[in-house]
C-alpha cells in the first residue's frame, strides 16, 4: 500500500461531523419527492438511508438485541427492518432534524470502529446523490481511512478475496492495494467499487477492468 493513510480517532471523528453535515445540508435542498426516490441499496429509499445513518449514530443494546430476534438472528435483515420502520414514523423534516443532532456523537454500534462510521457515511451519501444525479464530494483523506479499513476487514464486504488477482490503483491520491492486473479509478469510485456498489467501466482505467466487468 502507498503512503500513510490512517487518521488518527479524533480526526476521523471530526470528519464523520464534517459528513454528517454536508449530508444534512444536501438532503435541506431536496423536494419532498426525492425523499421517496430510490437509492443505490436494494429495496431503500433516500429516506431508509437517511433512517439508517440516524439510527447508527445513537446505538442501544438492548434495542439492537430486540431488533436482532425480531429478524430471527440476520443482522442484514435487523438492519434494513429498523431503517424502513424508523422512516416510515418520520417525516422527512424529523429525519433531517435527527441527522443533524447526530453532529457531535461519538458512539459507535458493538463490533465497530469510528472509521466504520465514517465509510458508512461517505457511501451512503453517494447512495443517495448518485442516483439523484448530485455530485456530492468525498474528501481524500476521509475516502482512504474508510479504503484501509474496507481493505483490511473481512466482513461484510471481503474486499481482499473479491478482488484477489487484481492491483486497485487511486488516480487522485497515492493509495493502492494488491497485486495482479490493475483497475484504476478515484477513492469515490474505489471506494463504491470495493462495498459492492455497481459501478460503470467508465470510471474505472486498466487492464483489469475488462476481466472484472466480464466476470
Amino acid at each position: 500500500m502507498a503512503g500513510p493513510t490512517s487518521m488518527s480517532t479524533e480526526r476521523t471523528w471530526q470528519a464523520v461531523d464534517a459528513e454528517r453535515a454536508g449530508l444534512a445540508e444536501m438532503l435541506e435542498a431536496l423536494p419532498e419527492t426525492d425523499w421517496d426516490h430510490a437509492s443505490s441499496c436494494d429495496g431503500w429509499r433516500v429516506r431508509d438511508v437517511v433512517a439508517h445513518l440516524v439510527l447508527s449514530a445513537r446505538p442501544r443494546i438492548g434495542w439492537l438485541l430486540l431488533n436482532l430476534a425480531r429478524a430471527r438472528g440476520s443482522l442484514d435483515r435487523a438492519i434494513g427492518d429498523t431503517a424502513v420502520r424508523h422512516a416510515n414514523t418520520r417525516t422527512s423534516a424529523q429525519l433531517l432534524a435527527e441527522l443533524r443532532e447526530g453532529i457531535g456523537a461519538r458512539v459507535t454500534p458493538i463490533g465497530t470502529t469510528p472509521t466504520d462510521r465514517l465509510m458508512d457515511l461517505l457511501v451512503h451519501g453517494q447512495d443517495v446523490a448518485i442516483p439523484l444525479g448530485i455530485t456530492h464530494t468525498v474528501p481524500v483523506a476521509a475516502a482512504r481511512s474508510a479504503l484501509d479499513r474496507i481493505w483490511h476487514t473481512a466482513a461484510p464486504f471481503h474486499a481482499r478475496r473479491k478482488f484477489d488477482g487484481y492491483r486497485l490503483v487511486a488516480t487522485d491520491t497515492d493509495w493502492s492495494v494488491g497485486e495482479g492486473s490493475i483497475i484504476e479509478g478515484s477513492v469515490t469510485t474505489l471506494l463504491l467499487l470495493l462495498t459492492g456498489r455497481d459501478v460503470a467501466a467508465d470510471r474505472l482505467a486498466g487492464a483489469g477492468v475488462a476481466r472484472w466487468t466480464s466476470r
